[in-house]
């Protein structure tokens, strides 16, 4: 679990994440939206590859926040909440796992088994329909390098 220090105070911290965005992590190389929603995204992945807690949320999340005072922001559409529905599914099923209800740590390994499953199409089908699906398309058939998101593995 990722410790943050504010004023002294050890707080114990976790970042907020929609399911969908269990994917877009997988492929993420530094690009998106907007000059400040790829510094959030920078700070999101740091936090995250530093072992930091997911909390998995609905709606919104930390890597949406730069986006959400822009009028034609697509964080807060139906689409948007079908695809965490769909990419919730999958991932449960990839990780073999009935739900995500605690806060959770995304390890190396289970990073790994994810990218693979994406690779072989396994997670796609929250992705399609997505303004980024060809992109990550080509970075899962690049073996994802150059991938921002790199865990550390289990204890």
């Amino acid at each position: 679990m990722g410790l943050g220090q504010d004023s002294g105070i050890t707080t114990f911290m976790s970042v907020e994440l929609r399911p969908h965005h269990l994917l877009c992590l997988l492929t993420y190389l530094g690009k998106g939206y907007t000059p400040a929603f790829v510094e959030n995204y920078e700070r999101v992945v740091t936090r995250l590859n530093a072992g930091e807690t997911i909390t998995i949320v609905s709606g919104p999340d930390e890597i949406c926040h730069p986006m959400l005072n822009d009028p034609s922001c697509h964080c807060r559409n139906e689409s948007v909440a079908i695809r965490d529905q769909q990419a919730l599914a999958a991932v449960l099923t990839c990780l073999r796992l009935e739900a995500i209800t605690e806060p959770f740590v995304l390890a190396q390994d289970d990073v790994l088994r994810l990218r693979r499953a994406f690779q072989n199409g396994d997670l796609r089908a929250a992705c399609q329909g997505c303004e980024w699906e060809l992109l990550c398309s080509r970075i899962a058939k690049n073996d994802f390098r150059g991938c921002r998101l790199q865990p550390p593995p289990k204890e």
